[in-house]
């Protein structure tokens, strides 16, 4: 057997594989002994079919693809691993030939990892804008488990204000027909915190309980259903009920029922200095590890092949259909408005960065021997599980069914702990507004 090695542009590697009829011959025979065992041939039992007879009930084609998928992957193997390729697809077969003397020629092809060669990534000096929380953060916290914790008074005996909850009916209208999904029944509308149509929640302030009134509003221009844009509408509205927001008073007390553990306000207001505290610290560390990418990007030139920077432009198109649709939008609506071109240039944008980012990641984790270990991965799970409020069982359950889910574990760990070691050995200034 003889494998001639070429390599082509772009990365890409081609093996021209020679095999002497001895071997070929002996694997076809084995490849119709196989296949005997696994189909029923009419008028013979199971596995004992002459080859003649089986060549014309499943094909020759059949029994040659049996040969190469029992030859090829060894080949493939002992190949890659002689040459040290760093392979980022598989061997793909372009084309095979079962010559007259039985002797067997196969040429594949596939795509190798760009070359990276790293800059010096220990000891950047890097400026990176701090983020500092507010003087009042904790106040601005106090207050959102304050609304956590209010109760709702009905109010009889004023009009609407715009700092009240009503309950109305509403049915609206454009054009004289009615808006589909434009109507409810008994609606709880905060009025001081709506995200209705722009003028809706303000025309509903001084109205009484029961009253019936009329209120006309314009849909945005930018507004997602192409129907609406733009559109003068008429909403009947029914004002149910008015309740009025009790915040609780901020004390001891307060600060049991959010949690037992807390004894008084002050322990309470510590916690939430803590955890303030520590998300500044956790978006500090974002920001550092940004910049430091940005850096090493800027630094490092890398040849990227048009197949790979194609194979992620459309993984982030799937991505950015995915969020559109959960969001209620539509992906072939919205990809018209934003315009094919520009999409396409912002995918491959983010392509190439996520493509080159990557491979720096894997590079520097191959020069410092970091490796995921068992532990890691059983962490990330239990973290996953933890997000996801369910249990460990369960996401292993879906690794099982979804291998790429370990993959996607296996580069997080990876990228962690890279981007852990490129920030302390960084030299890191934060600078203030």
């Amino acid at each position: 057997m003889t494998v001639t090695i070429e390599k082509l542009d772009n990365n890409e590697v081609k093996l021209n594989i020679e095999i002497e009829p001895s071997v070929s011959s002996w694997e076809y025979d084995k490849a119709c002994k196989r296949l005997a065992q696994r189909v029923n041939v009419p008028g013979f039992r199971q596995g004992k079919a002459p080859k003649n007879i089986l060549e014309k009930y499943v094909g020759i084609a059949a029994l040659q693809r049996e040969v190469l998928d029992s030859l090829l992957p060894t080949i493939f193997e002992s190949t890659i691993t002689e040459n040290n390729f760093d392979l980022l697809t598989t061997p793909n077969v372009e084309s095979y030939e079962f010559a007259e003397d039985n002797s067997l020629k196969v040429v594949a092809k596939f795509e190798l990892k760009p070359e990276v060669n790293l800059c010096e990534y220990k000891g950047l000096e890097i400026e990176v804008e701090e983020f500092k929380n507010s003087d009042d953060i904790i106040n601005k916290e106090l207050q959102i488990l304050a609304e956590k914790y209010s109760v709702l008074n009905d109010i009889t005996d004023r009009k609407s204000q715009n700092t009240d909850i009503v309950n109305i009916d509403f049915d609206g209208y454009v054009d004289g027909e009615e808006i589909k999904g434009g109507s409810a029944k008994s609606y709880m509308l905060d009025l001081g915190h709506s995200n209705f149509i722009p003028g809706f929640a303000e025309q509903l302030v001084d109205h009484s309980t029961g009253e019936e009134f009329k209120i006309n509003v314009k849909f945005p221009d930018e507004y997602h259903d192409e129907k609406l844009k733009g559109k003068d509408a008429e909403f009947n509205i029914k004002l149910n009920a008015i309740k009025e927001k009790i915040l609780p008073e901020l004390n001891d007390e307060f600060a049991k029922k959010v949690n037992p553990k807390f004894e008084t306000l002050e322990a309470l207001k510590e916690d939430i200095q803590k955890y303030e505290d520590e998300a500044a610290k956790a978006e500090n560390q974002k920001r550092a590890a940004n910049k430091i990418y940005e850096t090493l990007l800027e630094k490092i030139d890398i040849n990227i092949q048009e197949t790979m920077i194609n194979r992620e432009i459309q993984s982030l198109m799937g991505e950015f259909k995915q969020r559109v649709n959960m969001q209620g939008g539509n992906f072939d609506e919205m990809l018209a408005k934003e315009g094919h071109q520009k999409v396409y240039e912002q995918m491959k944008e983010e392509a190439v960065k996520r493509i080159k980012t990557s491979l720096i990641v894997g590079k520097i984790a191959q020069n410092e021997n970091l490796s995921v270990t068992q532990q890691d991965i059983q962490e990330k799970i239990a973290a996953m599980a933890q997000i996801y409020r369910t249990t460990v069982d369960n996401i292993v359950a879906e690794i099982q069914k979804n291998n790429n889910l370990l993959y996607s574990f296996n580069q997080q760990v990876i990228m962690e702990k890279v981007t852990k070691l490129l920030i302390e050995n960084a030299k890191i200034s934060y600078k203030n507004d």
